[in-house]
């Protein structure tokens, strides 16, 4: 029975990686197909596998420069969303502040709005500003739907630190400032870096800020720049296809070299004594 049982896990757990890596699957055989068998055959493999429809996605739009775009643009709003956050997790959670329910109410209710309500008064602040076609005309609005998402994550894993480590170093001087900094934010760091990736990757694949703010091409980013692929009369699937397998390769790298340190994140929220 439980060799049976055993077996019928494995099966189990190769169908459902199957269902889960079949669209990238499809999307990969299709970008190596020549453009005449993406029309005209349903196959699965294709007999001569070519990578012109990689060439010609690299250069019929400028591939590179949404990808420079989005990573810049990602960078920025990793780094600003979780640095404000870390702040504000640590004061909501750490600190004696009245009136944290309510912080903490205000910060859900904000996630719960969705894009589409937002954009109109964003897109005016922005064009007020004069930041659209710009990369710090993109992070402001990605900041607003981040710094929520950020805040709640990292004040899980602060309200698992003992309180006792902040009372050692407050009897040894320590500015509530230096307790942050030299014992909670390394305690916290598992959390933190967890935090960063998923913002990160959040950032990478939005698409309604990036195609309404940034309307020059040169500032568009790597979603708005393959939705562009199309033409008035036809949908080049393979420049798509080939498109989506290249930018999806930095992400991908990223996931596996940092992999412990996000399932470490997401598994961790306490610390060890």
């Amino acid at each position: 029975m439980n060799k049976r049982a055993g077996i019928g896990f494995y099966l189990f757990l190769v169908i459902f990686v199957f269902l889960v890596m079949f669209p990238f699957i499809w999307v990969f055989l299709t970008s190596i197909k020549p453009v005449g068998e993406i029309f005209t055959s349903f196959r699965w493999f294709t007999a001569n596998p070519t990578l012109a429809s990689y060439e010609a996605a690299l250069t019929n739009r400028p591939l590179m420069r949404y990808m420079l775009n989005s990573f810049v643009v990602s960078s920025l709003t990793t780094i600003l969303a979780v640095g404000c956050a870390a702040f504000a997790a640590y004061a909501v959670t750490r600190l004696p502040i009245k009136g944290k329910g309510i912080f903490l109410g205000v910060i859900l209710a904000a996630s719960m709005f969705p894009q589409v309500a937002i954009i109109s008064p964003i897109f005016n602040l922005v064009t007020d500003l004069g930041l659209r076609n710009s990369y710090i005309g993109l992070v402001i609005p990605y900041l607003t739907i981040s710094l929520p998402l950020s805040i709640w994550i990292l004040s899980t894993f602060f309200q698992k630190i003992p309180f006792e480590l902040e009372e050692s170093a407050k009897l040894d001087g320590a500015s509530p400032f230096q307790t942050f900094r030299k014992i909670i934010f390394p305690l916290a760091t598992p959390g933190i870096f967890t935090t960063a990736i998923l913002v990160f990757i959040a950032a990478w694949n939005e698409y309604l800020f990036a195609l309404t703010i940034n309307s020059d091409d040169i500032w568009r980013t790597v979603p708005v720049g393959i939705s562009m692929y199309q033409s008035e009369y036809s949908v080049p699937w393979g420049d798509i296809s080939a498109a989506t397998v290249i930018v999806t390769i930095p992400i991908v790298v990223l996931v596996l070299i940092f992999q412990r340190r996000i399932v470490s994140g997401l598994t961790s929220g306490s610390v060890k004594e």
